[in-house]
């Protein structure tokens, strides 16, 4: 984790619950909380950078609004998100977290086949499944990659063991370290 707002982010999921900062600017607990620095997010970057707000800002509520749908009254310890971002004329870094219940678990109750986190986000990645079910549902993280690649952004994604690389291709990979829940790194 190079720059301070990946590393508030990292911290931030891998502390014990009781070290959590929740006095943080960059923390949502509620789902209004972040609809409104989302809103302050999207006119920023309209402002900054127009020909990628609309892309941007749908790749970002989609995995934003995962963390708050599939770990309603799911958990671990602290609810909500860390939710940061930075703008210049060159690049746009956003950082997402969540302290819920990962891909892998989310994933497991719809599919039991799915034997680790790895097998769990290529399957979130690249099917029409939802955590869901039975809603009809799931096409979010596929949504998500397919956007990504066309705009050429860079989507780093972590949950429990597992480590998605996604540009023009998408790699998946062990993590060393278990992360609960996920951590999103969108660059452009």
């Amino acid at each position: 984790m190079e720059n301070s707002q990946r590393k508030l982010a990292y911290e931030w999921i891998m502390a014990k619950a009781s070290n959590v900062d929740i006095a943080s600017d960059f923390y949502c607990a509620t789902r209004d909380v972040f609809e409104a620095r989302f809103g302050r997010m999207v006119r920023e970057l309209f402002e900054k950078r127009e020909k990628d707000a609309s892309i941007v800002s749908a790749v970002v509520g989609e995995i934003a609004n995962n963390s708050f749908d599939h770990n309603v009254g799911n958990w671990k310890d602290v609810p909500g998100i860390f939710f940061g971002y930075s703008f210049s004329e060159n690049k746009i870094e956003i950082v997402l977290a969540d302290r819920g219940r990962g891909i892998f678990n989310t994933l497991k109750r719809v599919k039991s086949e799915i034997k680790n986190d790895q097998e769990a986000l290529m399957t979130a990645f690249t099917e029409r499944i939802s955590g869901r079910a039975p809603e009809k549902r799931g096409n979010g993280l596929k949504f998500v990659r397919e956007n990504v690649q066309s705009k050429k952004m860079h989507l780093t994604f972590y949950s429990g063991a597992a480590k998605a690389e996604l540009n023009d291709q998408m790699k998946i990979e062990e993590n060393l370290e278990d992360i609960g829940g996920c951590l999103a790194i969108i660059t452009l």
